[in-house]
């Protein structure tokens, strides 16, 4: 299992976040263009917290030097894996030559691969799409994955849609391209010895599981991020691990002390780190309130632990069961996840 690169929203504060709710599944950073990380961003960009292990950098760009330097960075820095984007169709990429566009020269992304592959001693894999606007024809990818291969890439992460580079938003190309998971399972059928993931539209475990029998692993994007509670369950169900130890109420009270503990380190402001818990009590009675409370712009100036207390108050008054907040659990939870880091 696996949550998706999503831009604007898998940032570090993102993905310690969900790093509470699941110890095994490989997080991802949002594209990080490969020339930001070089000329000044190194530390902006490639920073993160050790608990967020096992931890994969996601790059855009389309020269294999710079890609190159920036891999090199990148395992510098501790993360596990360096993934190539070639699946982004937003109009910004595509003026840049990369993302999905690079679908277009497969033996350029064969490039890009090799020239990162031959600085790192971590993984080099690519996200990709299925095609490139209305042309659904197998042989495109096929021939694309069996050209990238060449150049020793082995792990491929398959967005189940194409990318329709003119007339849709990026948006729009999350919804609008049908899902194609046949062509995946097609994929894997095809090259046995390479680890294939799929993604796109998977919002239940039981398409979940439905796509492991066929593959070697899931990614969940958009869901993951909206309704994030769900991967409270994916290490008992598919790790055959033990459920998330926390409750929601423990997993919110740690945020804050992050929160609190970004503020003092780096300044942070909280809203910046609140916002990505906002789906934590998706569909359950009260959230609307408490969410409306951690979202309130005229609270930002107030200290993060005041405005938990006020969503906790106006949660508890409007759910059926007012929940608590067990300190003790969440300081041994906390350290134990320190500890396992």
């Amino acid at each position: 299992m696996s949550v998706a690169p999503m831009m604007d929203w898998t940032d570090r504060h993102c993905r310690y976040f969900h790093r509470l709710l699941t110890r095994q599944t490989l997080l991802y950073t949002e594209m990080v263009n490969a020339g930001a990380i070089i000329h000044g961003g190194t530390e902006r960009h490639l920073r993160f917290n050790a608990e967020e292990h096992p931890v994969a950098l996601q790059l855009g760009g389309n020269e294999p030097d710079k890609l190159a330097e920036a891999a090199r960075l990148g395992a510098q820095w501790g993360y596990g894996e360096i993934n190539l984007n070639c699946g982004c169709p937003s109009d910004r990429v595509q003026r840049g030559a990369f993302g999905a566009s690079l679908m277009k020269s497969p033996q350029l992304v064969a490039d890009c691969v090799k020239a990162m592959k031959d600085v790192v001693d971590v993984p080099v894999t690519v996200k990709h799409r299925i095609g490139i606007d209305k042309v659904e024809d197998y042989g495109f990818v096929r021939d694309f994955i069996g050209t990238v291969a060449e150049a020793g890439c082995t792990v491929f992460i398959v967005h189940a849609r194409n990318a329709w580079l003119q007339g849709l938003s990026p948006k729009e190309n999350r919804d609008v391209p049908p899902l194609r998971y046949e062509v995946v399972h097609q994929l894997k059928a095809e090259f046995p010895q390479f680890t294939i993931a799929i993604n796109g539209g998977i919002t239940t475990d039981a398409v979940v599981q439905e796509q492991l029998a066929h593959l070697d692993g899931v990614m969940i994007g958009r869901e993951a991020y909206h309704n994030p509670w769900w991967l409270a369950r994916w290490d008992q169900l598919y790790y055959g691990g033990a459920h998330c130890p926390l409750t929601r109420e423990e997993v919110e009270l740690a945020m804050v002390e992050y929160m609190e503990r970004e503020a003092a380190q780096y300044g942070t402001p909280w809203p910046h780190i609140a916002r990505h818990m906002l789906g934590l009590r998706h569909s359950l009675p009260g959230a609307r309130i408490w969410r409306q409370v951690w979202s309130n712009h005229l609270l930002k100036d107030r200290p993060a632990r005041e405005v938990h207390a006020l969503a906790m108050q106006s949660y508890a008054s409007s759910a059926p069961e007012p929940q608590t907040e067990p300190h003790a659990q969440v300081a041994a939870a906390r350290d134990a996840l320190h500890a396992s880091s």
